[in-house]
């Protein structure tokens, strides 16, 4: 049984090697298939993994790690042709869940275990993401924009559970993306891609090492025309590495840029779709990011033991985002105090119960004159957002793998720095809803094009706001070996974080002005079993936090909320949310089953409650909300996963159960659910769901190589009901299970040329991946002339695609 492979093979796929990374690596070895010598003494092949936020370096043994660690691997990314990073996660993780909230395939939430990392600002972020041991997540909302990250630069990324020692925003996991350079990737790429929609999409990337330097560079541009109304966008990346290294050191130089301008339309009434699945409710709806940074690591060899690593990087980010509403505008003699206004136009009252100034509520144009109400103009607003942040950071650690009292032993300790600065500005002008459901100012009526503010500066009210956020961070992390096949792990992370936020109006919104400070010591403890060579358990406790984002912090007030990703206006304190995670599971794999053929699988069992947890709620007034600390959340379930190798075939299935819940008594504010009570609440108990995460998924597929020349295969993914976001008392019809099919195959012209094609949602299923609920007395319905009377809002799935390309390989 073990003749072919040998038993360095099986501890091999132990170690828990992520299926496709396993195989590349057989596919590299010319030893891989061949017979055993037996004058050959043959050392265990081993996978380490960098379990601290600085990788590349010296690693610990992925199956000595008590928690689930899984890689998703270039060939991974470069299987499903996509210039979306969030593809491949999606299809090679069990736990991962990628849903469509903006309506725009560079844009989407990466849902894991129920925790997100998103690029919509406002979301609760619980993954922190690093790139080269550079944080990603942005410094005003802790945003993740994966579109600034061209996946063909990928070299491995590992996703963590249970692991504070990434610090911040860790309280479901950790992302970890370690870029390629000349060392690990050399030679020419070059890919073009075109198909539905008018889809353009393309990249080359070349490396190249001479001696003791390296240099890696590529470059990408897409284009999508988008299957809706109003959705075109287009980005173009670059990333470059120059590296040297002698046999005791090595350093980089890296620089990226990246720019797009995405068309985020976002969920539509199902009234409006009922009619086309490409309507568009209001618009425009545009996010435009620009980003650029420059970084230099180095890992240095002290001895045969110690090992330094360290990351100094400069980053900047800047969006501008355009957002097309309907208004909550009235004649002011429509208000419950009138206070001498009626025939101007006001914000409507009745949002404001604790408001009793109907002065108050008067709109006024860039010269303060209150503006005159037209009965034959239906409102709208233009919000416009831009934020603009620089961040610089460094981490320095130090590896020792020296045995301790004769036994293996792993440790790790370090400190870490990010200090970012940002500004964040936003207005709101006054428009009209065309039938189309454009809004723009037409000039046809008063105050067409003004910056609104109301005399009480009550809703809207322009922002200009600036602030830093600085975060230390101090780890050690050790696991021993107290016998070959056991290993105990503890460590710790201490987070601070000082956040301050200053009103730049020049003292207009002073109650902008705060000063944050937060900070916890982390946890983690387990230990890792090798029962067999074809199995190995693991379990472990570890708690993680997060500190409320400036743009949380700054927009915390039910009876003032803020138009999201438009206005902040006051600043009630919300505490850190704080995560405690046990997790247990076995990995393994067997060789000569079914033949030739080799099994990898994995199952784990995972527990987080969170203490402080912060949700996003809506506000009675169409389009805000604000953010409020809820007592406490679980996170619970198990993922699976089992991947089939033999010869030419290769197959996967991956599972996971995520049973999100609140775990408290009270109510939260979602206004505009059917089932809300007077004051727009709704009671949440003990079990009820949390919105908008799938319970179940399952992903299954697989590829054959019919001939040496040509290969296809499919993936298919289908993701369990989810109830709509709002529905927090779990008493509406929950959004229903969505699927799809996608086939792709693959022809070797010559030894340089391949052509390929692929099909994406081949039975072209038009379910929903996300669901919500808006206010349906919306004066867009007298524009379109569309009656609006079911609250739900959905974000249908794109429909059947085609694509074809070239790839050059040189």
């Amino acid at each position: 049984m073990l003749g072919k492979f040998g038993l360095s093979k099986i501890l091999f796929l132990a170690a828990g090697l992520t299926p496709l990374a396993f195989t590349s690596a057989l596919a590299q070895s010319p030893t891989a298939a061949a017979p055993a010598d037996p004058n050959v003494v043959a050392l265990p092949e081993v996978d380490v993994i960098s379990t601290s936020p600085l990788s590349g370096g010296t690693g610990e043994e992925r199956n000595s790690f008590p928690s689930m660690v899984q890689t998703v691997t270039p060939d991974d990314f470069a299987r499903t042709r996509s210039p979306n990073v969030t593809d491949a996660l999606q299809q090679r993780v069990p736990g991962v869940t990628v849903i469509d909230v903006n309506g725009n395939p560079f844009s989407q939430d990466l849902y894991y275990r129920g925790f997100q990392a998103s690029p919509l600002q406002g979301t609760p972020q619980g993954l922190a993401v690093y790139q080269n041991g550079m944080r990603v997540n942005e410094a005003f909302g802790d945003t993740v924009n994966w579109d600034l990250i061209p996946p063909q630069a990928i070299a491995r990324t590992d996703i963590f559970t249970a692991n504070p020692i990434f610090g911040l925003n860790a309280l479901g996991g950790a992302i970890s993306i370690e870029m390629k350079n000349g060392f690990n990737w050399q030679g020419f790429e070059a890919q073009i891609l075109g198909g539905s929609y008018g889809r353009v999409s393309g990249y080359f990337q070349y490396g190249k090492q001479v001696d003791n330097f390296s240099l890696y560079v590529t470059a990408d541009a897409a284009h999508d025309g988008g299957w809706r109304y109003f959705s075109p966008s287009t980005l173009a990346r670059v990333y470059g590495d120059l590296g040297y290294r002698t046999q005791d050191a090595e350093i980089h130089l890296i620089a990226s840029g990246a720019t797009s301008n995405l068309g985020v339309i976002g969920p539509t009434p199902v009234n409006l779709l009922s009619q086309s699945l490409s309507s568009v409710f209001t618009s425009p709806q545009s996010t435009q990011n620009d980003a650029g940074s420059i970084a230099f690591t180095g890992k240095f060899d002290i001895n045969k033991n110690w090992q330094i690593g360290s990351n100094f990087y400069l980053r900047t980010f800047q969006q501008k985002h355009t957002d097309g509403n309907d208004s909550d505008l009235q004649d002011c003699a429509d208000n419950a105090d009138p206070a001498g206004f009626s025939g101007f136009l006001c914000l409507a009252s009745d949002n404001f119960p604790s408001e009793t100034n109907g002065a108050a509520f008067v709109l006024h144009d860039k010269n303060g004159n209150p503006i005159p109400f037209s009965p034959t103009t239906v409102y709208g607003t233009i919000d416009r957002t831009v934020t603009h942040s620089t961040t610089a950071g460094t981490t320095l650690q130090a590896t020792n793998k020296d045995k301790f009292f004769g036994h293996d032993n792993y440790f790790v300790f370090g400190g870490s720095v990010d200090r970012g600065s940002f500004s964040f500005s936003s207005n709101s002008t006054l428009g009209a809803i065309q039938p189309n459901l454009v809004v723009y100012p037409t000039g046809l009526f008063a105050g067409s094009g003004s910056v609104l503010q109301t005399a009480g500066d009550i809703g809207y009210v322009p922002t200009w706001l600036t602030g830093t956020t600085t975060y230390y961070g101090v780890f050690a992390l050790d696991t021993f070996n107290v016998t070959p096949d056991l290993a105990v792990t503890a460590g710790a992370r201490l987070n601070i974080a000082n956040i301050d936020t200053q009103d730049a109006s020049g003292g207009y919104n002073s109650e902008l002005n705060s000063s944050n400070n937060f900070d916890r010591i982390n946890p983690v403890v387990g230990i890792t079993y090798q029962i067999q060579p074809w199995i190995s358990a693991y379990g472990g406790y570890s708690e993680a936090n997060r500190a409320p984002t400036p743009l949380e912090l700054d927009c915390a007030n039910k009876l003032n909320p803020c138009l999201l990703e438009n206005s902040l206006v006051s600043d009630p304190p919300l505490q850190q949310v704080v995560s405690h995670t046990i997790e247990a599971g076995l990995r393994g794999a067997s060789n000569n089953i079914f033949g030739d053929g080799r099994i990898n699988w994995k199952a784990g069992y995972f527990h987080t409650e969170n203490t402080n947890d912060i949700i996003s709620l809506s506000s009675t007034i169409t389009g805000h909300g604000y953010y409020a600390n809820v007592p406490a959340t679980l996170h619970q379930g198990v993922e699976a996963g089992l991947e089939y190798h033999n010869g030419d075939l290769m197959a996967y299935v991956n599972y996971a159960f995520t049973d999100a819940t609140y775990r408290f008594t009270g109510e939260l504010a979602s206004p505009f659910n059917p089932y809300a009570d007077a004051n727009g609440n709704v009671l949440v108990t003990p079990g009820d769901h949390i919105p908008g995460i799938p319970r179940q998924t399952v992903k299954f597929g697989g590829e054959y190589a019919f001939t040496p020349k040509f290969k296809a295969g499919t993936d298919i993914l289908i993701v369990g009901s989810q109830y709509y976001i709002g529905d927090n008392s779990n008493l509406n019809p929950q959004l229903p299970l969505y699927w799809t099919a996608n086939i792709h195959a693959s022809y070797q012209l010559t030894d340089n040329i391949q052509i390929f094609g692929l099909v994406n949602n081949l039975f072209n299923n038009r379910n929903a991946t996300y669901g919500s609920f808006f206010d349906t007395t919306t004066n867009a319905q007298i524009a379109n002339g569309t009656a609006l009377t079911d609250p739900r809002n959905q974000t249908p799935m794109t429909p059947l695609s085609l694509y074809g390309g070239v790839k050059v390989t040189f």
